[in-house]
């Protein structure tokens, strides 16, 4: 199997070196990851001018150090970098979750998303902020996920999440959808030398979910696992929308 790591959190970041060890017992592992933190960047890509990596030698390992964004990686390691086809992508481990709205904002999540607009299954993998984050055991945990999904079919998005592990051991599995009531947030002004004004977003914790979800499980202390797709169309109503436009004449 030939598989590329990537992340949002940098080529150096020590949960991509946990997950890599993870990996390399199921095949040929390419390592295709920003040069530096790339978090909150969603689905950026780099157009205004050339991009640009290079060699780096990281957990003891060749891989390329990408100077963009981690759709960024993804593109340029499946069109150039890697020879041949590859056979699935695993973006991460992420420091801090990504459930609920979190998704959209998501460099990780984004890499897989660029990952299934090429046709390849993806594998997105987050870590619940700790204290202590213990992306060995996150890895172990992940991966036990992982293998019980697999077969992947191309373009299949698996969004895994991991809760805080300091509060012991996961209570279990639970397969479910995206929460999209959002968090509770807010921004706290700050002082600066600068004449503009200054904020620090502040805040994070969840809304109240009325249906489970994956924020309210991985509170809860279970592995999430949320299937995604890349199609944002709303097919319920695509036939409604159709009948109120479709004889109207552009004037």
């Amino acid at each position: 199997m030939k598989i590329l790591l990537t992340n949002d959190d940098g080529i150096f970041a020590p949960g991509l070196a946990a997950i890599y060890k993870t990996l390399r017992p199921l095949g040929d592992v390419t390592i295709v990851a920003p040069m530096g933190c790339r978090s909150g960047t969603s689905h950026s890509l780099t157009f205004a001018g050339p991009l640009t990596c290079e060699h780096v030698t990281v957990h003891g390992t060749a891989g390329f150090g990408v100077h963009g964004s981690p759709a960024d990686c993804v593109k340029l390691a499946c069109m150039e970098l890697i020879n041949g086809p590859v056979d699935l992508i695993v973006s991460g481990i992420n420091r801090g979750a990504n459930v609920g709205l979190n998704l959209f904002y998501s460099g990780t999540v984004a890499a897989a998303l660029e990952a299934a607009f090429m046709h390849v299954p993806s594998v997105a993998l987050s870590l619940a902020l700790d204290e202590t984050m213990d992306f060995d055991t996150c890895a172990r945990y992940g991966m036990q996920a992982l293998q019980h999904c697999l077969p992947l079919k191309p373009g299949d998005i698996m969004n895994i999440n991991i809760p805080r592990l300091s509060q012991g051991k996961p209570r279990g599995i639970q397969v479910v959808p995206q929460s999209t009531v959002g968090f509770h947030e807010y921004y706290e002004p700050r002082t600066s030398d600068d004449p503009g004004m200054t904020f620090q977003l502040k805040g994070g914790q969840p809304n109240q979910d009325t249906v489970l979800t994956d924020t309210m499980m991985l509170t809860q202390g279970y592995v999430t696992v949320t299937p995604l797709r890349a199609d944002m169309t709303y097919h319920r109503r695509l036939s409604e929308f159709e009948s109120r436009l479709k004889d109207i004449p552009i004037e």
